[in-house]
């Protein structure tokens, strides 16, 4: 069995599981975006309905999470993660055949739970699948994979949609699953090492990671903001009269953390994370700005830009600290902790900041989640810099040898 100092980044298996969550993530930003036109046009729903669908899918993929996390640290994660991919691609396979709201509830809740075991599990295996000592570039190409789907998903399927062919994007949606079940099966996870002198967490600690939460709060708040731009972003463009450039912003911001991402892991793993987060609480708070006072094209794509290299620098950054802070052996619950409370963010955040816009309008919105990403920083120090710094000082009595 190949040392960490001999293992490769870039092996057979750490490429499959970044593929396989590249077509889930596929999956699952085509139908996001085009689930609400199929609602409103086919299925004659309202905007409620529209909310229920993706409420429904949060719900069950929250609750899955720390599940998760928890059996891929106990159980045979090969089945696991085969499993849940087996399930997300066959609920995949039941929307061309759904005339009925009520079984496109249904199917969505199952859908979220295939959805929240499979990238539990996937970002659990990758972790394992990377040297410790480039951990932080590791989880940053990982999680790239997901932010290149983000671009892709949503441009493929409003193209598809245009024309109003539904068979045609149930149809790619299932290849995308079939593909990302595949690669799932063709992973090699490495053995992990039971240890016996280890003793049984009891309570809520064998659902959650508590090392792992203070970092993870800090993610919520980051996910709380960015659910402003996923959610509403395209009804902000096309009240400002900037339809046509919407996608053109998804692109520069996905563009903005694949040329970052090379950069920001290795700047991680060599000189720690402060570095990387503060400025990127700076830039992700800036672009929201930014955001909320742009009226014409560039400064448009500008604030996109500043909101990718932000996002890009901060999230991984945030992922990588919660898996750190957590013994090898509850790597799996410090995934689903970080996800369960970035997916609580995400969700409160969409609600929340819409009840917002609803209230004034979409420019005080994006200034709002400016502000509430600000105080990310004032959580990131307060639970990690602070603490870690301490640790790391030397006690009076070292110094005095």
């Amino acid at each position: 069995m190949n040392t960490d100092t001999d293992q490769k980044l870039w092996n057979r298996d750490f490429v499959a599981v970044c593929l396989s969550s590249f077509f889930l993530f596929m999956t699952f930003y085509i139908l996001a975006v085009t689930l609400p036109i199929f609602v409103t046009d086919t299925l004659h729903g309202g905007q409620q309905q529209i909310g229920l669908v993706m409420t429904v899918f949060i719900i069950s993929t929250v609750i899955l999470r720390p599940l998760t996390g928890k059996w891929m640290d106990e159980w045979n994660r090969k089945k696991i993660i085969s499993f849940a991919l087996a399930l997300f691609m066959i609920c995949t396979a039941m929307y061309p055949f759904i005339h009925q709201y009520a079984i496109l509830l249904g199917v969505r809740f199952l859908h979220g739970i295939g959805f929240g075991m499979a990238t539990t599990a996937a970002g659990a295996v990758a972790i394992d699948l990377v040297p410790d000592r480039r951990k932080g570039e590791g989880i940053g190409y990982f999680s790239l994979f997901m932010s290149l789907a983000m671009v892709v998903g949503p441009f493929l399927g409003l193209t598809i949609m245009q024309s109003h062919n539904n068979a045609l994007l149930f149809g790619i949606c299932i290849v995308f699953s079939v593909l990302s079940l595949l690669f799932g099966l063709s992973l090699r996870i490495p053995q992990r090492v039971v240890l016996s002198s280890v003793k049984p967490e009891k309570g809520w600690r064998k659902f959650v990671e508590p090392r792992s939460i203070p970092i993870s709060l800090a993610g919520s708040v980051l996910a709380f903001s960015y659910g402003a731009i996923t959610t509403f972003l395209s009804v902000y463009a096309k009240a400002n009269g900037l339809e046509s450039y919407a996608s053109y912003f998804f692109m520069v911001f996905a563009l903005m953390i694949v040329i970052s991402r090379p950069f920001t892991g290795k700047w991680f793993d060599r000189s720690g994370p402060n570095g990387l987060v503060y400025p990127g609480v700076i830039l992700f708070t800036a672009g929201m700005i930014a955001l909320s006072l742009t009226s014409s094209p560039v400064p448009f794509l500008v604030a996109g830009g500043m909101l990718g290299l932000g996002f890009g620098a901060m999230l991984p950054s945030f992922q990588t600290i919660a898996i750190q802070a957590a013994p090898a052996h509850r790597r799996g619950l410090a995934t689903g902790t970080y996800f369960l409370l970035f997916d609580t963010g995400y969700g409160i955040g969409s609600y929340v900041l819409g009840v917002v816009a609803s209230k004034t309008n979409y420019h005080t919105m994006y200034l709002v989640a400016g502000i509430v990403v600000a105080c990310s920083a004032l959580l990131y120090y307060g639970l990690h810099h602070r603490k870690s710094s301490v640790a790391l000082k030397p006690s009076p009595a070292a110094t005095m040898k």
